[in-house]
């Protein structure tokens, strides 16, 4: 679980710019340029209708102090106009904003599935440490949080920047009509009101900023307690089934509510933190209702000031220390978007530099070798707390040969056959691989993704690419042809599938691919001996001449290998891989701490 941490602001700003490189490279930089101009347009339009309404109480307060009946109806037509004018520049403002949002998120999750979906980032983001734990929830949610927050607020900030800047040259002129009025107080001094609606301004920014700054690090602790909470929910629906047959429901239910627990306890600094702003935030808008009446009382009650003049004076002095206060009135949002900005940029920066991941351990040399030969040389590969080895030092598997490597249990079979894979580079030696050769891969949990049966056995080319005989071929021949009638229906096969037939259905989209090397990693040990000679008859007819390269612990008990090879664990040192980060001492530690991985 992620510790609370203290960001600098310059790391802040470096993942501000990280994501506009990230927009800027996107497919919808063009439509966020065309939506971005035509917010400053619509604003701009905005901002001049409140000025122009601004003025209008100056003539419309002056009737109603001097009984004037027919000026009084004018000034309401006026306002009509005014109003009506505003009304259609706020629905566009609305529409705009909105579609702002859209925009956003969808080219910043489009470039974060694409920088997570590169080759092997997926599987070597969760040895990087805390920062690949739930990347779902960041692409998803944290995403969505973030962008949202990035349109409420820039475009809040624009428009409260427009009206400080018109409205403070509104404020000073009226400052200087109360200037020309009393020459011998403190009403004298030019820009009085601009003055007294800063230091305002400036007051409960500062209280807002000292009071709040804790709830950045909150947010950023409540985002990483949702997440863990959510995977442990995930993790229980999935694992329904086990949880019910071991009868383990009340365990289940401690983890969960220890999760849980966890979660309200970081809510509940929340909502003190909050509170505790709250009399800041509440206390600065009910005291600013009356602050500028106090300011420009002087002018008006030595009769200086018209009634008129006095409400637009405190009109004008209202909306200069609403834009000053955007930043008092936002420091939750603030707090919010930064937090949301650091999970989401973290993310991407990690996933930038996955390839540094234990730049500084061994890494085992891939190149294409000269013929169609797999050729180890002198190969060794890391593991937690040692090293894992074949029993002979130079390794060449010809074309078409089947060989069976044996290890015992935490030898590190898997790991070699991710080593094989190109996942797993640390270790020493050399492989050459077959050039130009298909290899297909083959887990002892076969990857079913969701979808129809038909795109499962095409998986990962389309369904379209194969004839449908192919298909019902496929499954005859692998024992499932009681599965034909659901070729084309949708379902979680991995869920509705025993392990044995997740097998038998990998080895059938096998017979659809027709690849020329084939490595297997513990990939029929649910078949029983019948259905196990079976799916390697394969390798007979449909697969001939294939080679066929297998992890196991025991022996095969018939004579389809031709070659058998031992895999011995040395003791070594512990492994430790590391993330370096683009700008040294920017990222906070921990988060690139990588946790020491399995070795079965």
């Amino acid at each position: 679980m992620p510790e609370r941490f203290k960001p600098p602001y310059a790391f802040v700003r470096s993942h501000v710019r990280l994501m506009i490189r990230a927009l800027a490279r996107s497919d919808q930089r063009r439509t966020l340029l065309w939506i971005c101009a035509g917010l400053v347009v619509v604003i701009s339009a905005n901002t001049m209708g409140q000025i122009r309404l601004n003025a209008w109480n100056r003539p419309f307060y002056d009737a109603v102090a001097q009984k004037e009946l027919k000026e009084f109806l004018q000034q309401l037509l006026v306002f009509g106009l005014i109003a009506s004018s505003l009304l259609v520049l706020g629905v566009i403002q609305t529409w705009l904003q909105e579609f702002l949002k859209v925009s956003l998120r969808e080219a910043l999750t489009r470039d974060l599935i694409h920088e997570w979906l590169k080759p092997k980032r997926v599987y070597r983001l969760p040895l990087a440490g805390e920062i690949g734990t739930n990347p779902d929830q960041r692409i998803h949610e944290d995403i969505r949080h973030m962008t949202e927050l990035c349109a409420d607020l820039g475009v809040g900030l624009l428009q409260a920047s427009l009206l400080l800047v018109s409205f403070v040259g509104v404020l000073w002129v009226l400052s200087g009509e109360m200037a020309r009025s009393d020459s011998t107080s403190l009403v004298a001094v030019p820009g009085y009101m601009v003055w007294c609606a800063l230091a305002y301004a400036l007051i409960g920014s500062w209280l807002s900023w000292y009071v709040g700054r804790p709830l950045i690090d909150l947010n950023v602790e409540r985002s990483a307690r949702d997440a863990d909470l959510r995977f442990a929910l995930v993790r229980v629906s999935e694992s329904a089934e086990a949880i019910s047959l071991f009868q383990g429901e009340a365990d289940e239910r401690r983890m969960l509510n220890i999760e849980l627990d966890r979660v309200i306890a970081v809510m509940r600094q929340l909502v003190n933190g909050l509170a505790r702003l709250t009399w800041i935030t509440s206390g600065y808008g009910w005291l600013a209702i009356v602050v500028p009446f106090i300011v420009a009382a002087p002018g008006y009650f030595t009769g200086h000031l018209s009634f008129g003049t006095l409400m637009m004076t405190v009109a004008a002095f209202q909306q200069v220390q609403q834009a000053l206060r955007w930043f008092v009135d936002n420091f939750p949002k603030l707090a919010d978007w930064r937090a949301a900005l650091l999970r989401v940029m973290l993310l991407r920066e990690a996933l930038t530099v996955l390839e540094t991941l234990g730049a500084d351990v061994e890494h085992i040399a891939f190149s294409d070798g000269p013929d169609a030969k797999l050729v180890f040389d002198k190969l060794g590969v890391s593991l937690v707390n040692g090293r894992a080895k074949l029993s002979e030092p130079h390794i060449e598997i010809a074309a078409g040969e089947r060989v069976l490597i044996l290890g015992e249990a935490s030898a590190g079979k898997t790991t070699l056959f991710r080593a094989l894979a190109g996942l797993w580079p640390w270790g020493s030696g050399s492989i050459l691989l077959p050039p130009g050769q298909g290899i297909m891969f083959m887990p002892q949990r076969p990857y079913l993704p969701p979808g129809s049966l038909r795109s499962v056995l095409a998986y990962p080319a389309p369904p379209e690419g194969f004839e449908n005989a192919a298909f019902i071929a496929a499954l005859d021949r692998t024992g499932l042809g009681h599965l034909k009638p659901d070729l084309d229906e949708e379902a979680r096969w991995d869920r509705s599938l025993s392990l044995e037939e997740q097998q038998r259905l990998a080895f059938a989209r096998l017979t659809l691919h027709r690849p020329r090397w084939v490595i297997f990693d513990e990939a029929i040990s649910a078949l029983d001996d019948d259905r196990r000679r079976i799916i390697l008859s394969i390798f007979e007819h449909e697969l001939a001449g294939a080679t066929v390269i297998s992890t196991s612990r025991r022996h095969s008990a018939d004579q389809f290998y031709g070659r058998t090879l031992k895999l011995v664990r040395e003791r070594g040192e512990a492994l430790n891989l590391r993330l370096q980060p683009q700008r040294s001492g920017a990222s906070p530690h921990k988060l690139y701490k990588a946790p020491m991985p399995s070795s079965p």
